[in-house]
């Protein structure tokens, strides 16, 4: 085995790690590979005798990569608006992982509302929190990353956890079963098209938000506004549209298939027996780059 050989393998070694990395980063899939690949083609321009850790060097190249993708995001119109729906991962609805390789371990250890709230932390912020807080980097080494002395960076993670504690994210049902069942009968009220059963399984403060076609983004608030945009969708005639259920970043959510192509992913936020948050996915150009295949139909 050439040298080269043996970096590719040591690399794929860490691939994994630094997509985890990225993907609590960047809240997108596809964002965090072309992150880790930004990762490789660094490292194989690098002198790798010189790279003492390279688990750290590598970590470090992909905190900076996935910096600039998120001061880069800024001119983009979704996050303009505020609203930033982040890759789903799925996975089967009975909870095996048998095609889901890597994706299941990230669905089991990060859920939609810590992303949602990452969404809303400063890039600086963001970095250091996750470099420190999920990953144990030491402020010694994320300083240099996000340009800051080590106290600055202290600070920044600081200020991050703070914002991620005092977010009001609800505290999801414990049992699946007990969650998929609101859902269902979320689904079952919008074929009916009875109105009064939708809000009565919606929270009076739920909130709605949906990445759509062309980089378009909307947030609805409110079990009647909810309810009506939930009937208006189920009332468009699609006779061979096919909803799947599956696991959206480990709770219930639902994949449909139009024609058998993905159409949309849907995750749901259940506390308390009602739906406290709903997350679609709908965007094709996204939808592309997440593994559907377990779920299809």
């Amino acid at each position: 085995m050439d040298e080269r050989d043996l970096l590719a393998r040591q690399f794929e070694q860490k691939r994994a790690h630094l997509r985890a990395v990225a993907y609590r980063m960047l809240g997108s899939l596809a964002e965090a590979d072309d992150a880790v690949q930004e990762a490789w083609l660094r490292l194989a321009r690098t002198d790798a005798d010189t790279v003492e850790n390279l688990g750290g060097w590598l970590t470090t190249v992909v905190g900076r990569v996935c910096l600039d993708m998120l001061r880069s995001r800024k001119s983009r119109r979704e996050d303009a608006l505020g609203v930033h729906v982040p890759d789903p991962i799925v996975t089967r609805a009975d909870g095996t992982h048998a095609d889901a390789g890597e994706d299941a371990a990230l669905a089991d250890s990060v859920g939609r509302a810590l992303l949602v709230v990452l969404e809303t932390l400063a890039p600086p912020e963001r970095l250091a929190f996750v470099l420190h807080d999920m990953f144990g980097m030491s402020f010694d080494e994320i300083a240099p990353i996000v340009s800051r002395t080590p106290t600055a960076a202290r600070q920044l993670a600081s200020r991050a956890r703070r914002r991620v504690q005092g977010a009001a994210t609800p505290t999801p049902d414990r049992d699946l079963g007990r969650q998929r069942r609101v859902v269902d009968a979320f689904f079952a009220a919008s074929r009916r098209g009875d109105f009064d059963a939708l809000v009565a399984v919606l929270a009076p403060d739920v909130v709605l938000r949906a990445s759509l076609a062309d980089g378009k983004s909307r947030l609805v608030r409110g079990a009647t506004k909810v309810a009506k945009q939930s009937l208006l969708f189920s009332s468009l005639p699609m006779p061979t549209r096919v909803d799947r259920p599956a696991l959206v970043n480990g709770a219930p959510g639902i994949v449909a298939f139009l024609d058998g192509k993905p159409y949309s992913v849907l995750g749901f936020t259940v506390a308390g027996d009602k739906i406290v948050e709903i997350d679609i996915v709908a965007d094709p150009a996204r939808l592309e780059h997440l593994d559907l295949g377990g779920v299809a139909p």
